[in-house]
């Protein structure tokens, strides 16, 4: 693999930041994000991501092309479960929808400095102590029996120790004031409830980001393709959600399909450090994009079954 030199870095972090900047000046009137403005914007980070890969590979070749698109494409399906925790937490807190998009977006913010710290962390850890492997790979596995088995996640803010810490050393007013996260309603300032949302979803994104960097590093300890490639699949989670937030139900079964892809990922650490040694990219890359064909049809085709289930309990049209 390769170490990427300064410049590299320092491009795409201008990149990053151009077009955040750029999905700011467009949202900055907080309108309310329809379906058709979220699939043009989840089409331009996609392809800003695949575009990405392609310069990884005219650049460096093939290998660690395929690692980055291995890590993209993981980051991404991870990035499912994000939205659907996020759902639940707007519901909770009862967030407009014309300000949703910018918890959202400095949600997003958080989410990418966590996963720098981590990424840089986990990196280090894997090349210092020859068990860090067998210690992630163990987590990582852990995680995906826990994901494959649990019902629907507890995010009930009222016992995240984030938020009640939160709560108690910031004063708060427990009301929305437009798009503001603080106000001064006599003359001390306070937290809205705006704030205390956004406090809730970083809170709640450290563990998503905990076992995303972990995963990715059992593809490649490249940090340099590792933050890429979580980078890109990150920037688009805010149009992700708006396209899949009411369609999830759709996709009962690719839960099933993310814990075999973390399940996998920690025995790929585990092997790493034993005589079979590491696994080849390949088998990676196809490993998940198998495993999300599969899990993404399965969820299609059983919700189809259950809707045709449906119509056919139905009462007849007029019949006795």
């Amino acid at each position: 693999m390769f170490s990427a030199p300064l410049w590299a870095w320092a491009a795409v972090t201008v990149v990053i930041a151009v077009m955040l900047a750029v999905d700011v000046l467009l949202h900055r009137d907080n309108h309310v994000i329809e379906l058709r403005e979220a699939l043009v914007w989840s089409g331009v980070w996609i392809g800003a991501g695949i575009l990405f890969g392609l310069v990884i590979w005219l650049w460096r070749g093939g290998e660690p092309a395929a690692a980055y698109f291995s890590g993209y494409l993981l980051e991404k399906a991870l990035s499912v479960d994000n939205v659907f925790v996020f759902a639940l937490l707007f519901g909770y807190f009862r967030v407009p929808a014309g300000l949703q998009h910018k918890v959202l977006f400095w949600g997003v913010i958080g989410a990418l400095a966590f996963r720098l710290v981590f990424i840089f962390a986990g990196a280090q850890l894997l090349e210092r102590l020859s068990w860090a492997g067998v210690v992630l790979g163990g987590f990582l596995i852990w995680t995906g029996w826990r994901l494959a088995v649990r019902g629907e996640p507890d995010v009930d803010p009222e016992r995240n120790v984030v938020v009640r810490l939160f709560r108690r050393l910031v004063p708060t007013d427990p009301r929305y004031h437009g798009d503001r996260f603080t106000v001064r309603p006599d003359g001390r300032r306070a937290a809205t409830l705006l704030l205390v949302a956004l406090v809730a979803i970083e809170a709640t994104d450290v563990v998503f980001a905990i076992d995303s960097v972990a995963a990715i590093l059992a593809i490649t300890t490249n940090t340099f393709l590792v933050w890429t490639a979580t980078a890109f699949a990150v920037l688009g989670l805010r149009s992700l959600y708006f396209c899949l937030a009411g369609l999830l139900r759709h996709f009962g079964y690719l839960r099933y399909g993310l814990a075999a892809l973390l399940a996998f990922a920690g025995v790929k650490l585990i092997l790493a450090e034993t005589p079979v040694g590491k696994l080849p990219l390949w088998l990676t890359l196809a490993v998940v994009l198998v495993t999300l064909t599969v899990s993404i049809g399965w969820s299609i085709l059983a919700a189809r079954r259950a809707r045709a289930g449906s119509a056919r309990h139905r009462p007849g049209d007029g019949k006795d």
